[in-house]
């Protein structure tokens, strides 16, 4: 699956700007299949429900569905600058999955996601990272260091972290599709509800720091 060129497909707008307000911070989300939602509308990925979320508290936001199934932080630091090119005001970094589940290297894996972020907050953007946990299948030490990626990068970069973005998700049939791994359309509706507090505070600080 690729991605959704800005140029091509328009915007997710919710909750239109009144006339002459400023434009609504465009949020760009880099991931994968989850960000992608796969197996569901696009309507009912999470990007899409936490933006409707938003716009029922008044805060408007255009979304840019980066989402690639599949993808890896290799994949994602890869094809950065293109997202980029969307000028969002807000980043959110969700990647790592396919990199734990595949028993990839983890330095590797941190200095990738490392490299995103450092890279997606350069010229002032707000970035957001979201937190993963992977199953045992590679061990306890390969998940529990795998898990510490995510606090240390955002300690380090200065990225709001989402810590657990799977928390009620992962694992629970009921949220999941067949194969166990993708949320179902319950399943996206609980992972806006994870990130909805920390993008909330992510868009109100672009709002405030926008010229008036």
């Amino acid at each position: 699956m690729r991605p959704r060129p800005a140029f091509l497909a328009p915007l997710l707008l919710v909750a239109a700007a009144a006339a002459g307000a400023p434009a609504p911070p465009r949020v760009a989300f880099l991931g994968d299949s989850l960000t992608a939602g796969l197996g569901v509308a696009e309507s009912d990925a999470f990007p899409a429900v936490v933006a409707r979320l938003l716009g029922e508290d008044g805060l408007a936001i255009r979304v840019v569905d980066a989402g690639v199934s599949g993808d890896t932080t290799a994949g994602g630091l890869a094809r950065l600058d293109w997202v980029l090119r969307s000028d969002p005001g807000v980043v959110v970094v969700e990647l790592g999955a396919n990199d734990g589940l595949r028993g990839l290297d983890l330095a590797r894996t941190e200095a990738s996601l490392k490299r995103i972020v450092e890279r997606a907050s350069r010229g002032g953007r707000t970035v957001v990272l979201l937190g993963m946990h992977v199953p045992t299948n590679y061990g306890p030490e390969y998940t529990r260091e795998f898990a510490a990626i995510y606090p240390r990068v955002a300690s380090e970069t200065g990225a709001l972290l989402v810590p657990d973005f799977l928390d009620g998700v992962g694992g629970v049939a009921a949220m999941t599709q067949p194969d166990g791994l993708h949320p179902n359309a319950a399943g996206h509706r609980r992972l806006a509800k994870n990130l909805l507090p920390v993008l909330r505070k992510a868009v109100l600080g672009r709002k405030r720091a926008a010229p008036r």
